[in-house]
């Protein structure tokens, strides 16, 4: 694959470009489960089993919660990251020189 200056770009591979977009996800999927599934299933099993409701006990904020602190410590530190490649990815395009257009009179020419 070319780019515009004629180098060849290295291809990455695909766990490099995409884990950061595994791990939201990955976080939201958790989330998800540990919050608002698993205590509606719960409940549902309880009135299904006619036990006693008991409430859901969330997995994730055992221990004081360190599970969301980990995570979004990791996504926060990456979304730094990536803010810092993007602008570095700018600016050092915006350091070549653009090509300049030519004047009707020298295209006439």
């Amino acid at each position: 694959m070319s780019n515009e200056t004629g180098d060849v770009k290295k291809e990455e591979h695909w766990t490099k470009s995409y884990w950061r977009p595994a791990m939201g996800w990955s976080y939201m999927m958790i989330c998800l489960f540990d919050f608002m599934l698993a205590p509606i299933f719960f409940g549902i099993l309880s009135a299904v089993t006619k036990m006693p409701m008991i409430a859901w006990k969330s997995l994730t904020l055992a221990e004081g919660g360190l599970f969301h602190l980990a995570m979004g410590a990791v996504l926060g530190i990456s979304a730094f990251g990536r803010t810092q490649e993007k602008t570095a990815k700018i600016s050092s395009d915006a350091e070549t020189p653009m090509p300049t257009s030519r004047k009707k009179s020298e295209v006439l020419e």
